[in-house]
């Protein structure tokens, strides 16, 4: 019983040390971090598209975050440059992500900017990517027999189209796609984000 005492301190003290480093001290940082100047806030239907995008799991197969090229070649797939503290000031929380079974989408607004084509990929991504493994989100569409005005139908190869019938993207697919869209920081890293060496303190600027 003497012994184990000594080993929970250490885990915890284990733990507390962890959790400030990986926790506290980036949250610090990040907090103090003002908003690049090319940085815009999200509008109200990019908050409830954010919002929508983190209850979907999106988070569980795409990452936010670019690497540096010491790290991955990140920018040779068109990712973008290596993201940087200033990419993230109005993001709460955060969505930078770990997995990448899908590509990084931080610029994705930037790389695929059609409206068109992510509701397309969204209601059957397939139809777009005979590859992907993405799955698809019908449920945020509504098949009918014809367009009403107001209505964004959505555009579909022929042999992905209903016989007499229109896909009509709901409001929660025009906000998860209007959040697609900002995600968009090609603009240039700020000058108190370069190191001395001409690399940004998350990588190489472009």
């Amino acid at each position: 019983m003497n012994r184990s005492l000594p080993l929970v301190i250490l885990a915890m003290a284990i733990l507390a040390f962890a959790t400030v480093m990986l926790v506290v001290a980036p949250k610090v940082q990040i907090g103090r971090e003002p908003a690049a100047a090319g940085l815009k806030p999200y509008t109200t239907e990019q908050l409830r598209g954010r919002a929508l995008y983190s209850s979907l799991g999106c988070v569980y197969c795409h990452s936010q975050q670019p690497r540096a090229p010491d790290q991955a070649p990140d920018a040779e797939r068109g990712w973008g440059r290596a993201s940087i503290a200033a990419d993230y000031a109005y993001d709460s929380p955060h969505l930078m992500g770990t997995m990448r079974t899908g590509p990084d989408l931080l610029n994705v607004g930037a790389r695929l900017p059609s409206a068109s084509w992510q509701l397309t990929h969204l209601y059957q991504p397939r139809a777009v990517s005979a590859w992907s493994i993405m799955p698809a989100y019908p449920f945020l569409f509504e098949v009918k027999d014809r367009a009403s005005p107001g209505d964004r139908v959505v555009w579909l190869p022929e042999d992905r189209r209903i016989p007499g019938k229109v896909v009509v993207a709901k409001p929660e697919a025009r906000d998860l796609v209007a959040y697609l869209l900002s995600l968009d920081r090609t603009y240039p890293v700020p000058r108190s984000a370069i190191r001395d060496d001409g690399y940004s303190r998350g990588g190489a600027t472009q």
